[in-house]
């Protein structure tokens, strides 16, 4: 962030402009995780590690959900009833006939998660519309020859 002698220079506005600049980035990306794993949900009951990868591998590796921040979401989601959940047992083949297997915890959307998708959706896409008046729309690039 800053330095001892920067913290020394700076204003007070400064640092609370910085400080508060921080909360918005900060706040755009939790207020976003959400929708993308409701909207993950809305295609078909998945288990954590598979949403994990998939928001992963549609973002081309630019959000990735660790463990720390999508089990609590997934719990918190649970706790509200936006999602079901189920647990499946999965042995491996290598396992004996009589040994436990793992387990995996499968969620999926209720119809509570499903009204507040949309709420969700409708809200970013209201967000989007105010921010497009700002900077504009995003531009598409033009196919190179």
């Amino acid at each position: 962030m800053f330095s001892g002698k920067q913290m020394k220079e700076i204003s007070p506005y400064t640092l609370d402009k910085y400080i508060y600049s921080r909360y918005i980035d900060i706040m755009a990306v939790e207020d976003s995780t959400d929708l993308v794993v409701l909207s993950m949900l809305a295609e078909g009951p998945m288990y954590g590690y598979a949403i994990s990868r998939e928001v992963s591998a549609r973002s081309g590796g630019r959000l990735r959900l660790t463990p720390g921040v999508l089990y609590p979401l997934l719990k918190g989601m649970e706790t509200e009833g936006l999602v079901l959940t189920e647990w499946e047992e999965i042995k491996s083949d290598r396992a004996d006939e009589e040994a436990g297997g793992r387990r995996r915890k499968w969620y999926r959307l209720s119809v509570k998660g499903r009204r507040r998708l949309e709420q969700r959706i409708a809200a970013m896409r209201a967000y989007r519309a105010i921010i497009d008046t700002f900077i504009g729309p995003a531009q598409e690039k033009e196919p190179t020859r």
